[in-house]
């Protein structure tokens, strides 16, 4: 409060548990004492209250209020507003001033959409009568009070749930999961586990350690162990009470973990597996808590939460939120797996819920979007199916492989055509990835979904199809390489639900290009490398070879642009050859392979051994470029001789290669002073500001420089 009285501008972060006052036994008359103070704070204050519908409801708020009864109050809240909380909130901060809901937010594409499944683990008691005799067993000496008041204890639902053979299941479960869900099986997404007490908490860690998820999982609960928690338990030689199992517990977990300053073990230990589930999920795959954490912390990484415990209300809306936060395109949806069967109790409360929240300040219905799987599934796959459809529809007939590479690669005589139609296989890439995640999160169970099963063996063909285009296409256009991000995933997704014969061939492939095959092995085994589709069509082969000689071209322009627009200019002329049948299919093969030697190599083989490094050789190229007007001789292969003697181009390269190594300061890209240093040795020698401006640009894009 003395801060606020200074006459300057302000601004305080606080606890609304900062404005309590010890001691006060009249908490009203304290109240009208404070209004009839005059207010320590001066100026204009606006307060701005974060969760208002549960912090500003007790005597707190009130106190705060009586301190600062100038104020502007706004509250914020994430949480939709029950009608129980509806009137104590209006009471304090007055209507709406803007609403924005969940469904706004999916739409908008701030946060992702919810998918709910829940897994009935079926669990059955064996004789009655056995049990009943065990029981009787273990409590001999209790009187029948004592014997009924135990049999309620472990006899309740909550209790039966918890054996051992039940959360074995569910932790098997989750370890399978972790296999076979794309985004979990690709190590970029993770998961947390909501356990119903701290106690089931440590016994599902204590089963996980037993797992792959050994030094990959975590657990964040309340609990902090002290001596005294076990001073007085005591039950013999060869049993372990609860507290003494989680004083265990937590005392194995904590060795080695040395205290931070102003933490102890236990918060050191949290903290840093917070930081690594959000940073690191690879390596800390599963989150195991109770209450922490199921309300403000963020992890996009965070794609799955397994409930294993009963929530409702407020904490279920805020827990299964955590898992909806973007996270790249291969994260479409926040998935909510239900082991306690909530929502199909809970779907009724949802509607209940949802029902409940104040609507008046109109705009769209505030309805919590949990989708069935299955339905939600089939509606994925039949929109996916659609939409890759849709996408190949312009394209001519018949439709063969050569119909689809003109539509999405273009005309190779065109050399803007290929990068101009780029956005239509980025499309059919992402298209084919959105197609393959949504049959894979219901292949197992399309008869259940409502498909016949003429229509799932119509299916797996249409998944064969569209993977075998993509790598056509991918293949045709030279950007094998492209999308890294989906190649993980896809390679899981067609191994585990596509029959074996595409995946196998496409792994036959790494990530060698077609250029580095054809160099590297030849033409003819490169031509065998390509899908059947392709090789068994001439013009297809063509075309594909051209694309890739063309993409590299493009891609090391920068590099070296007198050198490539020469081979540009060759591409071209050999195509022209072609479709003017001036060669044969044989001969364009052969041309071709000489320049795509050229074109991988960076230079046409006859290379003074001067020009060493590929940074010399492009400074004498376009130095040479410059000087010889409308462009070089060619030999009978179509390359650009060398000077090699007298030649002052090559003379000048070498100078420049020099003077640029002895000015460079280190890391210089990027800083303008920095760089009037190279253009300054630059200069030196070319006595020329405009062609140091031009050769500049050489010397920026080779990395040796």
């Amino acid at each position: 409060m003395a801060q606020l009285g200074q006459p300057k501008p302000r601004l305080l972060c606080s606890l609304v548990h900062k404005f309590g006052h010890k001691g006060v036994t009249h908490f009203d008359s304290f109240i009208e004492e404070l209004k009839q103070r005059p207010s320590p704070a001066v100026g204009e204050l606006f307060v701005f209250v974060d969760e208002c519908h549960r912090t500003q409801s007790g005597k707190l708020h009130r106190t705060m209020k009586a301190l600062l009864p100038g104020a502007v109050f706004i509250g914020f809240t994430g949480t939709p507003l029950l009608k129980e909380d509806r009137a104590t909130s209006r009471e304090v901060f007055g209507d709406y001033i803007h609403t924005y809901r969940f469904d706004e937010a999916v739409e908008d594409e701030v946060v992702l959409d919810l998918v709910y499944e829940a897994r009935d683990i079926e669990q059955t008691l064996g004789s009655q009568d056995r049990i009943d005799t065990w029981f009787s067993a273990k409590t001999k000496g209790l009187n029948d009070w004592q014997k009924a008041a135990l049999r309620e204890q472990w006899g309740t639902m909550q209790k039966v749930l918890s054996s051992r053979s039940r959360m074995e299941r569910v932790v098997s479960d989750i370890v399978f999961d972790f296999s076979v869900k794309p985004r979990l099986s690709s190590e970029r997404g993770s998961a947390m586990l909501v356990a119903s007490s701290i106690h089931e908490a440590c016994r599902y860690f204590e089963l996980f350690q037993k797992t792959v998820f050994k030094g990959r999982c975590a657990i964040i609960t309340s609990y902090n162990p002290q001596a005294q928690d076990v001073a007085l338990e005591e039950t013999g030689a060869n049993t372990e009470t609860e507290k003494q199992f989680l004083y265990r517990t937590y005392t194995e977990l904590l060795k080695g973990v040395d205290p931070k300053p102003g933490m102890n073990r236990t918060e050191t230990y949290e903290d840093e597996a917070k930081k690594r589930f959000i940073k690191e999920p690879a390596n800390l795959r599963l989150l195991i808590v109770v209450d922490k954490l199921l309300t403000g912390f963020d992890a996009p990484s965070c794609t799955y939460l397994y409930i294993d415990k009963s929530m409702q209300d407020h904490g279920l809306f805020q827990a299964i939120c955590r898992t909806n936060r973007l996270d790249g395109d291969d994260k479409d949806f926040g998935y909510v797996v239900d082991y306690k069967d909530l929502f199909r109790k809970v779907q009724g409360a949802i509607a209940v819920y949802t029902s409940e929240l104040d609507d008046t300040a109109g705009g769209a219905s505030p309805e919590v979007l949990l989708q069935d799987r299955l339905k939600k599934g089939r509606e994925r796959l039949d929109a996916a199916r659609e939409a890759i459809a849709l996408l190949c529809e312009p394209v001519l007939p018949p439709r063969d492989d050569l119909a689809y590479i003109h539509y999405f690669c273009g005309n190779t005589e065109l050399p803007e055509d290929l990068q101009e139609r780029e956005p239509r296989r980025v499309a059919l890439y992402k298209s084919t990835a959105a197609l393959l995640r949504a049959y894979a999160n219901i292949s197992d169970d399309l008869p259940t979904a409502g498909y016949s099963v003429a229509q799932i063996g119509h299916i797996r063909e249409e998944m064969n199809a569209w993977v075998r285009l993509r790598e056509a296409i991918r293949r045709a256009s030279g950007e094998t390489l492209d999308l890294k991000a989906y190649e993980a995933d896809m390679r899981h997704l067609i191994d585990t639900y596509i029959e074996a014969d595409e995946p196998r061939t496409i792994s036959n492939f790494g990530n060698i290009g077609l250029l580095d095959l054809i160099v590297g092995s030849g033409m003819a085994e490169a031509i065998n490398t390509l899908p059947k589709g392709i090789r068994s069509d001439r013009r297809a082969v063509a075309e594909t070879i051209a694309n890739n000689v063309r993409k590299k071209i493009i891609r090391e322009h920068l590099n070296d642009p007198a050198f490539y627009d020469t081979m540009s200019a060759l591409l071209a002329e050999i195509l022209a050859d072609l479709r003017a049948a001036r060669i044969d299919h044989e001969e364009f093969l052969r041309q071709m392979a000489g320049l795509a030697q050229s074109v991988t190599a960076g230079n046409s083989g006859d290379t003074p051994a001067q020009l060493d490094t590929p940074g010399k050789r492009a400074l004498f190229s376009n130095l040479r470029s410059a000087s010889a007007g409308s462009g070089p001789p060619r030999t009978e292969d179509g390359c650009t001789p060398y000077r090699t003697t007298n030649d002052p181009a090559l003379e000048l390269a070498l100078r420049l290669d020099a003077a640029i190594k002895r000015a460079r300061p280190n890391a210089w890209r990027g800083v303008l002073a920095k760089e009037q240093v190279i253009k300054a040795a630059l200069f030196q020698e070319l006595k020329d500001v405009a062609e140091v401006e031009r050769i500049f640009l050489i010397v920026k894009a080779q990395p040796e420089y």
